[in-house]
């Protein structure tokens, strides 16, 4: 059998796996976007245009988790001859569900970009629209995507066997444990997806996998560990408190719309519940973030305890009194004449486009606003230069504004494991019987690292795979 990696290598995003078997047979696992790709126009495409194999002949999808980064261009693959299926938990399909959507909606926005252009100019070089699928491809992909449950050993082919184990990370998402008999010897094989961290808002810590041949696991934090050591609540309580109530400020919130604005409500209406916060006005600004809301609120059996608790005791986890979802552009801009004080969530967490562009360039320049950052942020986006100092002046939409504002951060709120929980995760597994360990999802250095780490104790079959390398395993 060979495992070779298209995504996901040397870089965090675009994860994508191939497992070709003996008999021809072969499974992807994840199939995301590669965010590295999309800012580099130049980069080449091979004879099957974005996908570097012939997806006509992947015979079936096994997601880790709805993110982007890993199930992205899914529709992309259906659009181009695909025809088997996508296995996944079932609260993963119904995220990838309205995620991919939302990208379809972009690629529609993009399309009419494009063509206007095209009519503006004609002499303008045309330009390559073949990975923007639309509505129709994402609802084509979902028909096709088949949930099954966590703890459950399904049979994907002859003498193959899946079982998804919860990851933590984001609702849904899966530790992914295969097993399968070739030339009558038995072999395993286990892919991590995102490793989620302990005690996280809402969602249960990642599940221990059973040993295995082979390990892919990401690294994202591999080099690192979370500096917020407090509790969600006490942290964004105290920062609540310096916003809100001692002076009567706004306090504005980057955040991603699929699983870190609901860990942020969860964790509002907590504090609101339990510690008797006056209720302050708290504005969600993402239409995505409320569709996501919805689909956690539905599924709160597969939460930690706590959070089925207060379930159970408060009727709703993210319902609380002055909450305001806004539903319109009009209304969200309207939210800058809001004199009280206030709460603003909005998407995206790295400020890379959608609608808290508009808040932050709103509220950079006034010293009553609080801007706080809950997660990582890439380089040179404008998330990145508030988290790392650039705060005298900031351009933003063609406008030199001065920061007055407040900056804060806190990485409490980060879905991933970092160094630790990494270390456990590998922990699980005999070093003696796991023959590889393939580390992906990270920045080079951040694996470089890590595979240091993992040789000091003891694991020294490590790999860090080039895009397109193949291992006989």
């Amino acid at each position: 059998m060979k495992l070779t990696f298209w995504g996901a290598t040397r870089q965090v995003s675009g994860s994508m796996f191939l497992l070709e078997f003996d008999d021809e047979y072969r499974v992807l696992i994840d199939c995301g976007t590669d965010l590295e790709r999309e800012r580099n126009e130049e980069t080449p495409k091979s004879e099957y245009g974005i996908f570097p194999f012939d997806p006509t002949l992947i015979n079936l999808i096994i997601l880790t988790h709805a993110h982007i980064d890993h199930s992205g261009q899914i529709p992309n693959l259906y659009k181009e001859g695909f025809e088997g299926q996508v296995l996944c938990t079932k609260a993963t399909m119904e995220l990838a569900e309205i995620l991919l959507l939302d990208s379809a909606t972009l690629n529609q926005k993009k399309f009419k970009a494009i063509n206007d252009s095209k009519k503006r100019s004609k002499k303008r070089k045309d330009v390559d629209s073949k990975d923007l699928y639309l509505e129709r491809h994402v609802k084509e992909a979902i028909d096709n995507f088949v949930p099954i449950p966590f703890d459950e050993r399904f049979r994907f082919k002859d003498g193959g066997f899946l079982t998804f184990y919860p990851a933590g990370h984001l609702l849904g998402a899966a530790h992914v444990y295969l097993e399968f008999l070739e030339n009558d010897e038995k072999k395993t094989i286990c892919f991590s997806g995102d490793v989620g961290r302990k005690d996280y808002p809402l969602l249960v810590d990642p599940y221990p996998i059973p040993q295995a041949d082979y390990l892919v696991i990401e690294t994202t934090y591999g080099d690192r560990h979370h500096i917020s050591k407090n509790k969600p609540e006490d942290l964004l309580g105290n920062i609540i408190q310096r916003a809100c109530i001692d002076i009567p400020g706004r306090l504005i919130i980057p955040s991603f719309s699929v699983g870190r604005t609901q860990a942020m409500l969860y964790t509002l209406n907590r504090l609101y519940t339990n510690r008797g916060f006056t209720p302050i006005k708290v504005f969600t600004d993402s239409p995505l973030g409320k569709a996501s809301t919805r689909i956690y609120e539905k599924n709160v059996r597969l939460m930690n305890k706590e959070a089925r608790d207060f379930k159970e005791e408060n009727e709703s986890l993210f319902d609380f009194e002055n909450l305001v979802y806004l539903e319109s552009n009009q209304a969200s801009k309207a939210v800058s004449n809001h004199s009280e004080p206030c709460i603003i969530i909005s998407a995206s967490g790295m400020v890379t486009g959608g609608r808290i562009e508009h808040h932050i360039q709103a509220n950079i320049s006034n010293p009553y606003a609080t801007i706080l950052m809950v997660g990582y942020a890439s380089e040179n986006t404008l998330g990145w230069k508030l988290l790392n100092g650039e705060r005298k002046e900031l351009n933003i939409g063609g406008q030199k504004l001065p920061v007055n504002a407040t900056i804060e951060k806190v990485d409490v709120f980060s879905g991933h494991g970092d160094l630790d929980d990494l270390i456990d995760f590998v922990k699980t597994q005999d070093k003696i019987i796991t023959k590889n360990i393939f580390l992906v999802h990270g920045e080079l250095h951040t694996m470089q690292n890590f595979k240091n780490t993992l040789t000091e104790i003891g694991y020294n079959q490590v790999v860090i795979p080039e895009k397109g390398q193949t291992f006989e395993i």
